[in-house]
């Protein structure tokens, strides 16, 4: 781990929250502006990660395909109606080079189902992330997901 000053580390923590918050009020299209403008975006499975394989559940490589993303799965997608929880712990900044910060946190998501209130973990695993500040603002250059489950 890294030492950093308590106002960034604040600063890095509230974007991995907000990240998740966003989702969990299903606030969606607000994603992409927690983003670089070149910022890339993954949802990958540890096992395709540690074997080298390139499949990912999505993968942006800028604000724009994200938004695109977004955008088709809302005209697109039907699902049975409910919502996320999200639980992010154990932020750690594990590097810094050249006003990039390597960040890892553990994170759990809970569905829950809105016709009766049933819960499930749904996924849990790892951000692996590289934040940078641009205009005082944390955004994310790269945010991986990594999924266990």
């Amino acid at each position: 781990m890294v030492e950093v000053d308590e106002k960034t580390l604040r600063t890095i923590e509230n974007l991995l929250y907000e990240w998740a918050r966003t989702i969990d009020e299903n606030r969606l299209e607000s994603l992409a502006a927690l983003l670089t403008e070149q910022g890339e975006y993954k949802v990958v499975s540890r096992f395709n990660l540690d074997r080298g394989l390139p499949v990912a559940l999505i993968h942006t490589k800028s604000r724009a395909q994200l938004r695109d993303r977004i955008t088709s799965m809302r005209v697109a997608n039907v699902y049975e109606p409910h919502h996320y929880r999200h639980l992010v712990s154990g932020v750690q900044v594990i590097g810094v080079s050249t006003g990039v910060y390597d960040v890892r946190a553990n994170y759990s998501v809970i569905r829950i189902m809105d016709h009766d209130g049933s819960m499930t973990v749904f996924a849990c695993g790892q951000y692996q992330d590289s934040v940078v500040f641009e205009r005082g603002a944390a955004l994310f250059a790269r945010h991986q997901v990594t999924y266990d489950s």
